[in-house]
């Protein structure tokens, strides 16, 4: 048997060499989880079972990810669409709840994150694996999502994390790769970025993106049209809501998996999406990533403006710190704790009065609102308007309210002046 190179354990959870027998390893078909089926199975002498999780990644072949696996070993390789599952029960969340972690970042990794984990659990316990292996590294905030998951939900699974301990840069895997006979993609060629992506976005991140002095390559995109690129004339998309679910586009009935394909495929067109951004990792590091987000941007702007729309003052200034809260929980990989499931019972308590169309019109890069329509809207136009009008609203009530509203700032400024006459 090899020398092994695993490190020592420091949480419960990490699995003893020794009691490994049959490894789920999450699998992409990239150079390191490749690299990884094979190590495992020489470092751990264990059989390896591979998962592939597909959450809306463009231009995946998952046929060829599968015959990858096996031809490389892996005793079996499961294949999951998961897109509905992934719509439905993390992405639907996230736009009733406006997700955006640090005013940028809608969460399409941070929400992928705990499905996977949670697959692999599932499919590990019906492969009889007693170890969860992937490909995080100990910079990232995927490892902790995925190992916080797994640790939830089946408390007895061990994990490993390779990455973590092998020591091997990208030219000792490619070095490992060529000599266990693993097709490299793309070549032997460093890739300049490292990115993810799914139906809500794609993240770039590395390479000449570390370099806070230099605006981002137009090799960087490859999502969306640069906003100089967009079409010179603009377009309307009308985003139909029904308790807080977008429903249709343009007068168009949609299921969710669909709709969010059709919004990014608008969005991409006019350059919508594109964010540079600054970014705090629960893990200690401040980074800059690079996002294109085109259905995320078109959606949130949407929803927020129904909500803005149906929502009364209090509710919308309220909800908005809650917002921040559940965003800040789910990028932090805490998707069982407790505080979540009482913060979606607020954001669906909500959202049963977000119902109603919001037209954007999209141009270079900018979408903005320029129609609102909802059964539920607070919001009267006689009211609204400059002339005398009846009703809810008397012009002649306001003297008195100005005078009870402002009473107990004027007592503290009328204080405070005759303090500082007094010093």
């Amino acid at each position: 048997m090899p020398e092994r190179h695993t490190l020592t354990k420091t949480a419960s959870y990490e699995a003893d060499p020794e009691d490994v027998g049959r490894v789920l390893l999450l699998y992409s078909g990239g150079l390191d989880t490749s690299v990884m089926l094979k190590w495992i199975q020489d470092e751990y002498d264990a059989e390896v079972v591979a998962l592939t999780v597909n959450l809306g990644q463009p231009g995946e072949d998952y046929d060829v990810v599968r015959g990858k696996a096996l031809q490389l070993g892996a005793v079996d390789c499961f294949v999951v669409d998961a897109r509905e599952e992934f719509a439905r029960d993390y992405v639907l969340p996230a736009i009733k709840a406006n997700a955006l972690y640090g005013g940028g970042y809608p969460l399409f990794t941070a929400l992928g994150r705990p499905l996977i984990a949670k697959l692999a659990v599932k499919h590990a316990r019906e492969a009889g694996c007693d170890t969860i292996a992937h490909g995080c590294t100990g910079k990232g905030n995927d490892q902790v999502r995925i190992e916080g998951t797994v640790a939830a939900l089946d408390p007895e699974m061990k994990i490993i994390a390779p990455v973590r301990g092998w020591q091997m840069g990208r030219e000792e895997e490619i070095a490992y790769a060529r000599e266990h006979g693993i097709p490299v993609k793309g070549g032997t060629e460093a890739p300049p970025y490292s990115i993810d992506d799914n139906l809500w976005g794609r993240s770039s991140e590395g390479g000449p993106i570390e370099n806070l002095a230099e605006p981002p390559h137009d090799d960087v995109f490859d999502l969306v049209t640069r906003p100089e690129d967009a079409p010179d004339e603009p377009e309307l998309v009308a985003v139909e809501f029904e308790r807080g679910v977008p429903v249709g586009l343009n007068g168009k009935r949609l299921g969710l998996v669909e709709l969010l394909e059709q919004a990014g495929a608008i969005g991409m067109r006019h350059g919508i999406g594109i964010v540079d951004h600054i970014e705090d990792r629960i893990v200690g590091l401040k980074v800059r990533d690079l996002y294109e987000v085109p259905a995320a941007e078109i959606i949130l702007t949407a929803h927020r403006e129904l909500e803005k729309l149906v929502g009364t003052i209090h509710q919308n200034q309220f909800k908005s710190q809650l917002d921040h809260q559940w965003a800040f929980l789910v990028y932090a990989g805490l998707w069982y704790e407790p505080l979540l499931e009482d913060l979606n019972a607020f954001m669906d308590s909500v959202n049963e009065q977000v119902t109603g169309t919001i037209t954007l019109k999209l141009y270079k890069g900018k979408s903005g609102p320029v129609a609102r329509s909802s059964p539920n809207a607070l919001y009267d136009a006689a009211l609204a308007g400059f002339g005398e009008s009846g009703g809810l609203f008397s012009q002649q009530a306001s003297p008195g309210f100005i005078e009870l509203w402002s009473l107990q700032s004027r007592m503290a400024h009328a204080v405070r002046q005759r303090n500082k006459g007094e010093s």
